[in-house]
């Protein structure tokens, strides 16, 4: 069979323009504004889990401009500017994530509501799944009472740097076989989760995780749950599959640039190539950006579980083996 036709059936494209048009009616009628930004830039993101594409770009301050790995940055420079609540559907690119589940380009909605907490958001994404995916009720787990209930190991008690208890390695091994020596803390929970806990949520419907170790923000805010520091940040898990991420953002720019800088410190502990920080970005914060939560949350997943597609290539025009 000639490989230029289609990845998907026409039919699941036609269910594609669809869906689109459904989500764009749920924030029009919230009084959302749709917006754009660049798919070049000339920052992208730190964080050791991500790696981007770069593209040389005559004219960029270091040669090089990256394909976005999300809208995040620029959408946040908006809200600075005070776009007020914004939503984008946008395509995102990541290298290396190829499979049944991930495509290196790939479609995202991201929006930001001001003056919302993570938890109000996550109440919004749930009425959002309602009207796609036609699933009533959700589930809320704290990060660490769901690798308690599952695993047996409690993912906030944590001892000095950033070395995997050796507790740990039992489950992982009675579960999993062998696993990698070589892994950090935190990659060894993002084994833990996608491995161990994914499969045994997949008859739980949907689920927001909450309250992440706080080595994990990314870009959200810390805050105190009990006597413990976490990560103002959900995940949403459909039928066991990770469908968004979002955070009650962090405004504070001071803190914002710590969080940046350590996630350059966990490449550099994983020997990876350290990112230049986005100074606009920064500059953005400093200016102020409002206090305001947002999520990111993969359409093109979305748009395979609403029709039980086996893989992504079933719901995109061209997936990447023959884009």
């Amino acid at each position: 069979m000639s490989d230029w036709q289609p990845s998907a059936p026409l039919v699941n494209l036609k269910e594609r323009a669809t869906l689109l048009a459904k989500l764009r009616t749920f924030f029009s009628e919230r009084g959302v504004l749709e917006v754009e930004t660049p798919l070049l830039s000339q920052a992208t993101v730190p964080d050791p889990g991500i790696e981007v594409f770069s593209v040389p770009a005559v004219g960029s301050e270091t040669g090089l401009r990256y394909l976005q790995t999300s809208p995040e940055f620029a959408m946040k420079r908006l809200l600075a500017a005070g776009a007020g609540d914004i939503y984008q559907i946008s395509k995102a690119f990541r290298q290396g994530e190829a499979g049944r589940y991930h495509n290196p380009e790939f479609t995202l909605l991201e929006w930001y509501r001001v003056g919302w907490d993570h938890t109000a958001l996550m109440r919004e994404v749930a009425e959002l799944l309602g009207t796609v995916l036609e699933i009533r009720g959700w589930q809320v787990w704290p990060y660490r009472a769901l690798f308690t209930e599952l695993l047996d190991i409690d993912p906030l008690t944590y001892g000095n740097g950033s070395a995997v208890p050796e507790s740990w390695l039992p489950v992982a091994r009675s579960r999993l076989g062998d696993v990698p020596r070589d892994l950090d803390r935190d990659a060894f929970l993002d084994l833990l989760m996608s491995h161990c806990i994914e499969p045994d949520i997949e008859e739980w419907g949907i689920v927001f995780v909450t309250d992440f170790p706080p080595s994990q923000a990314a870009l959200a805010r810390k805050m105190q749950v009990a006597s413990h520091a976490v990560a103002a940040r959900f995940e949403c898990y459909v039928q066991g599959r990770e469908l968004a991420n979002g955070y009650w953002e962090q405004s504070d720019p001071q803190l914002l640039a710590e969080q940046l800088k350590a996630d350059n410190a966990r490449r550099k502990r994983r020997q990876l190539a350290e990112r230049p920080i986005d100074e606009r970005l920064l500059a953005a914060h400093h200016h102020g950006l409002p206090d305001c939560a947002g999520v990111a949350l993969g359409i093109d997943r979305l748009l395979a579980l609403k029709l039980g597609a086996d893989s992504l290539q079933e719901v995109m025009s061209f997936a990447w083996p023959v884009a």
